[in-house]
């Protein structure tokens, strides 16, 4: 029974997360509304998921995952779900629990990303709140990307297994949710984020682990893996920059 990753066709966003946890594992899964709409798949399954009347449990936005008669909206409580049938977590709830609170926690980076180009309202466009956004870009990349970064160094050189993971001594989704991350911020603000990764090696020595990992590595050489671009969550505009 495949895994059914209901999510924007044009942008990684949030639902790169659930792939790239996808992809690591091996595991066959289908990206539906990439797919064909005449065979069933495209936008129209994925809208039909987002307002299915015959859904009691229905999902607020994508991404959401089906599995089954499962349906589950937010990244991380599809990655809570994907984590142990991944084999992506370790088998203590204590672990498991470290795990979905890392998750969080980098998913409160991505949302500030996010409200750097969009810090009065997500259905302006970013032209419409340039001065704000200059405002708040400033704010983010002296403040909060040294403070993820660091918080999440800290978490590495703490790990009682040793400082190769997040959690426990093998690849997790948390440090799947780690590379993308800084992926992401690397694309967006590519100046300030090599000045905080200067003074978090060891996040950089993990994300380079994970981009060297043999199924994500070739993931990432794939026409799946959907370019950044400036319809998504991470956008590069230069002046954001500083």
């Amino acid at each position: 029974m495949p895994y059914q990753l209901h999510y924007w066709p044009g942008i990684q966003g949030r639902g790169e997360f659930v792939r790239l946890a996808l992809e690591a594992a091996g595991v066959p899964y289908v990206d539906v509304a990439r797919g064909d709409a005449a065979a069933g798949q495209g936008v129209p399954a994925l809208r039909h998921c987002l307002q299915d009347e015959s859904n009691a449990r229905l999902p607020f936005a994508c991404p959401v995952l089906v599995h089954g008669k499962r349906v589950i909206g937010q990244t991380a409580a599809i990655l809570l779900y994907l984590g142990p049938r991944l084999k992506l977590v370790a088998a203590s709830e204590a672990d498991r629990l470290w795990a979905h609170q890392i998750q969080l926690t980098i998913a409160d980076a991505v949302d500030q990303a996010h409200n750097t180009h969009h810090p009065v309202g997500s259905g302006l466009y970013y032209e419409e709140q340039k001065p704000e956004a200059l405002r708040a870009a400033q704010e983010f990349r002296s403040q909060r990307i040294p403070k993820f970064l660091g918080w999440l160094e800290t978490v590495l050189a703490r790990n009682p297994k040793g400082n190769q993971y997040l959690v426990g001594a093998r690849l997790s989704y948390a440090d799947l949710s780690l590379f993308q991350l800084v992926e992401g911020l690397l694309y967006a603000f590519p100046k300030a984020t090599r000045r905080a990764l200067k003074k978090t090696p060891l996040v950089l020595a993990l994300h380079d682990r994970v981009a060297r990992h043999r199924r994500v590595s070739a993931y990432l050489r794939s026409e799946r893996r959907i370019p950044f671009n400036e319809d998504g969550i991470f956008r590069r505009y230069p002046e954001l920059d500083g």
